[in-house]
């Protein structure tokens, strides 16, 4: 399984994806599911990737080499963030219908993308990539999307990303939405890669790649493990619980 967000915020995007792929019990591995295409002072793009391995690689490498080769469409040559994703969006589909017509067992092909960037002066934007070839653009009222396992990582994006956060916020946020899923479902795994990136640099911006025993990453997940059981700890007594003195807790996990 795959888990991967992207968080619009008015200084600019975070982006965040798991490196875990599973194909069976027995065939666990590990592969980038971050993929940086980066012009420096003219674009900066970042595609995340969820679905078949073989069509997410496939799509990341016809991207490269049409922007080598100087084809007549390629995210060098697309005059806007729109542009990306459709261009994005018709090649995920040729790719799967051409594996399609040589398949003999009913494979699932699909794969789904979230695109995050910025060319030129535009707006920086994120896309939802659909394997039909179809997106969707992330909105004001909802300003982060997700791929692959998101029902665990989602209730802290709800409840805390706003256009007005700070990009180390939503940064620490995203990577507490992926300690959640880790902890959740041990499908998505480390490494955990994470970029953030500045509105208006068109630079690849900030870029980490964490194990699972990274000392920073741990403390994420530790603290906020914490934090957790301090705000359970602090919440209102029931009625029978009788009257709360001033500084009262009623803890959790009461001592024995």
């Amino acid at each position: 399984m795959t888990y991967c967000l992207a968080i619009h915020v008015d200084r600019g995007l975070v982006l965040c994806s798991d490196s875990r792929t599973n194909a069976g019990t027995d065939n666990v591995s590990t592969y980038s599911k971050m993929h940086s295409f980066l012009w420096p002072g003219n674009r900066m793009l970042c595609l995340l990737s969820a679905g078949n391995l073989a069509t997410t690689q496939g799509v990341v490498k016809r991207l490269r080499n049409d922007a080598g080769q100087g084809a007549g469409t390629s995210l060098l040559s697309v005059q806007s963030m729109l542009e990306a994703a459709d261009y994005i969006g018709m090649i995920n589909a040729e790719i799967q219908r051409n594996q399609a017509e040589r398949d003999i067992s009913s494979t699932s092909f699909e794969a789904s993308f979230i695109l995050g960037g910025q060319i030129g002066t535009e707006v920086p934007a994120t896309f939802m990539i659909y394997p039909q070839g179809n997106y969707i653009h992330e909105s004001a009222e909802h300003p982060f999307l997700q791929i692959g396992e998101i029902k665990y990582g989602k209730p802290i994006l709800d409840r805390v990303i706003r256009p007005d956060l700070s990009l180390e916020a939503a940064g620490r946020c995203a990577l507490v939405s992926m300690n959640s899923t880790m902890r959740s479902n041990v499908s998505v795994g480390a490494p955990v890669e994470l970029l953030i990136y500045r509105t208006g640099s068109l630079q690849e911006g900030r870029r980490l790649c964490l194990s699972e025993d990274d000392p920073f990453f741990r403390s994420i997940g530790e603290r906020w493990s914490e934090g957790l059981l301090q705000a359970l700890n602090n919440l209102p007594p029931f009625p029978w619980e009788g009257p709360v003195d001033e500084g009262q807790v009623y803890p959790f996990y009461p001592s024995p």
